[in-house]
């Protein structure tokens, strides 16, 4: 019998890889490695240009070979570092063995004890996580996410005076328009990636426990905070002054909690378009070749939208659970954050393929705004609200003597249907101004949409 054991367990590994390979730049193992020695080698860099621990500055060729372990960091690197893995059993010291493996060739050798000097693990790893996360934020999910909301805000231009009936509870309510809809959905989603965007990476470099203890027993003379502050902020990210042995992961929590929300916008949306989709307000476009259903010819399914829905709630259970379990370390350390962590690129995963999907099914639909007209037109009723909200207007007013309006327009549509002309009769036949008459003689379905086209375009 065949075996299938090297193929990829993950369907973002598998069947989704096109979709979601970006993010294993930073996110996979290969890319926490590859920010390990990041971490390692700036240290190195720094602490000899600080002068710490009675060391002098390396030359510049050296420095730029040191950095060449990074930035030439590739298979055989990987490679070099599982081997030195599977007889360590220690991921971050295979790291460090790596590192000095290299040191002679660039006339460093007398640097080996530097390497990893006065750190512990999680001083690496904390600042590691901090910066691959950080970069698959910004150099992938975000531009993705943002393109995903520039589209639905160049949809909701487009249809900003298209009318639509609204459902409040499933039932026929007061017009909007399909632009302001839509709209929705962009100051919705805008807000969180404003948001993700502020979004601090905190990062901390002091020790075991967070004491310092070693530093100052190495080095007494140093200023250790002002040192870990500045070794921090030279990566770009922010200082934690204050952590046990971890860096405590608020920020992450804070982090996974807005791109969950984020994330729930957009199941928001893709249910909402689903449901657009199954009253004809949105006609799927054909696209030659693909099939809809293996029994049924005409299908076109909204797959891209329940795909997008699926993802949406796996990355939503896995953001969720790292959120919970990251902000909890039994006192001073515990390693379920190591196990955790690893699956950050998951919960990404999830989240930027059910983006790739919404994106993919906006592109496949039109609006059909014949269904939307013919909708607006079988539903009169609609106009209950105006009629009795001008009424009260009038008597408020002294131009009417109407008693309880609201109650008299539920007479006259609630659970019924209702036709312009019995409208138009009804209007005749109130004691309200003329003026007030002929602004609900005008009125339409279509046309009692207040002010949404304009909210649709000021966002």
């Amino acid at each position: 019998m065949s075996t299938l054991d090297h193929q990829p367990l993950s369907p973002l590994d598998g069947r989704y890889r096109k979709a979601v390979g970006a993010l294993g730049e930073y996110l996979s193992e290969a890319g926490l490695n590859r920010a390990r020695v990041h971490i390692e080698v700036e240290w190195l860099i720094f602490l000899t240009d600080e002068g710490l621990f009675g060391t002098h500055p390396m030359n510049d060729a050296q420095k730029a070979g040191l950095r060449r372990l990074v930035t030439d960091f590739d298979q055989s690197s990987i490679d070099e570092l599982a081997e030195l893995e599977a007889v360590r059993k220690h991921d971050v010291k295979s790291v460090e063995v790596f590192i000095r493996r290299h040191l002679p060739a660039l006339g460093l050798a007398d640097h080996a004890e530097l390497v990893h000097i006065a750190c512990t693990s999680e001083d690496v790893n904390n600042l590691s996580y901090a910066t691959i996360v950080r970069d698959a934020m910004r150099e992938v999910w975000l531009p993705r996410a943002r393109a995903l909301v520039e589209r639905l805000g160049d949809m909701a231009t487009e249809y900003a005076e298209v009318p639509l009936l609204s459902h409040t509870h499933g039932q026929p309510a007061t017009p909007s328009t399909m632009g302001k809809e839509l709209a929705v959905f962009v100051h919705r989603l805008s807000r969180q990636l404003a948001h993700i965007e502020r979004q601090d990476y905190l990062g901390k470099f002091n020790g075991a426990t967070g004491t310092y203890a070693a530093h100052v027993v190495a080095d007494p003379t140093a200023d250790w905070p002002d040192v870990s502050r500045r070794f921090v902020e030279g990566l770009g990210l922010t200082w934690n002054p204050l952590t046990t042995q971890i860096e405590s992961h608020d920020w992450q929590a804070e982090l996974y909690h807005t791109v969950e929300l984020f994330n729930s916008i957009l199941h928001n949306l893709a249910t909402d378009m689903w449901t657009y989709i199954s009253m004809g307000y949105f006609h799927q476009i054909p696209v030659a070749g693909e099939v809809g259903s293996s029994t049924m010819p005409h299908k076109i399914n909204p797959i891209r939208f329940e795909n997008a829905e699926a993802n949406l709630e796996l990355s939503n259970a896995l953001l969720g659970s790292l959120a919970s379990t990251l902000v909890t370390s039994r006192m001073q350390r515990d390693l379920t954050d190591s196990t955790t962590q690893r699956n950050i690129g998951v919960a990404l995963g999830h989240s930027l393929l059910a983006i790739d999907n919404l994106v993919r099914g906006l592109g496949t639909v039109e609006l059909a705004r014949d269904t939307l007209a013919a909708d607006l037109d079988h539903n009169w009723e609609v106009l209950a609200e105006a009629i009795q909200t001008v009424i009260r207007a009038e008597v408020a007013a002294g131009r009417s003597h109407i008693d309880d309006p609201y109650t008299l327009l539920k007479g006259l549509t609630r659970g019924h249907r209702v036709t312009q002309a019995d409208l138009e009769e009804f209007v005749s036949g109130l004691d309200i101004g003329d003026e007030a008459k002929q602004r609900l003689f005008a009125l339409r379905p279509e046309t009692y949409i207040g002010l949404a086209g304009r909210l649709a375009t000021e966002r």
